[in-house]
């Protein structure tokens, strides 16, 4: 009876931390509710065979290895395209099965890192966490033989270039196809329509633009 009551401390544990981490950290990020059941159906599965196989094989070895080729295996398993960000969610989610399934580890330990990963992830991965920069692959239709007049280029079209790569230059289509790195700018003062049906600049002091 102890070890029941112990084994459903480490799965109320789990399953607290991966609805923290996909409904209150993830969804309301990244709104791809495709991967919700994904994440708590893997988080739960991998909880379910580590705590088996570490009540069977006495220390929790092999559920060690078993939980660490499960990590180290998701990201070649998968069929659809994932960002790296939702790769660091996949990552964090097993370790979460992984850490909370060991029932040999004890509850205020497994807790913490439990909570050190839903802090770094938190933070990791926040909006407010480089928020203008972006990476993008963008169509040129020029050649650039000088990096100078590539980096205006890119600066023209999209803000403040970083860093980029040229990955192809087609000399008959006049086309280059660059992986670029960049800082969005900053948003210019809005445009509010007026009660007489004008349009007025949102910061103070501009004039009036009306409507035709």
């Amino acid at each position: 009876m102890e070890s029941v009551r112990h084994l459903a401390a480490h799965l109320g544990l789990d399953l607290v931390a991966v609805c923290l981490l996909t409904f209150a950290v993830y969804y309301p990020r990244h709104r791809r509710r495709d991967l919700v059941p994904a994440y708590l159906a893997l988080n739960v599965g991998l909880f379910t065979v580590v705590a088996a196989l570490a009540e069977t094989s006495g220390n929790g070895g092999a559920a060690l290895g078993f939980g660490l080729f499960g990590v180290l295996s998701i990201i070649r398993l998968r069929s659809d395209a994932v960002q790296h960000e939702e790769v660091a969610y996949y990552f964090t989610i097993l370790v979460l099965g992984l850490v909370c399934g060991l029932p040999h580890l004890a509850l205020g330990l497994a807790a913490a890192l439990s909570g050190i990963l839903l802090l770094v992830v938190y933070g990791a991965d926040h909006p407010r966490l480089f928020a203008r920069s972006r990476r993008t692959m963008v169509t040129l239709d020029a050649v650039h033989a000088d990096p100078a007049a590539l980096r205006a280029d890119l600066a023209r079209r999209l803000g403040e270039p970083l860093n980029w790569t040229v990955m192809e230059v087609d000399y008959v289509r006049d086309l280059t196809v660059v992986d670029v790195r960049y800082r969005e700018p900053l948003p210019g003062p809005a445009e509010v329509p007026a009660q007489d049906g004008r349009l007025e600049r949102a910061s103070q002091g501009k004039p009036a633009w009306e409507t035709v």
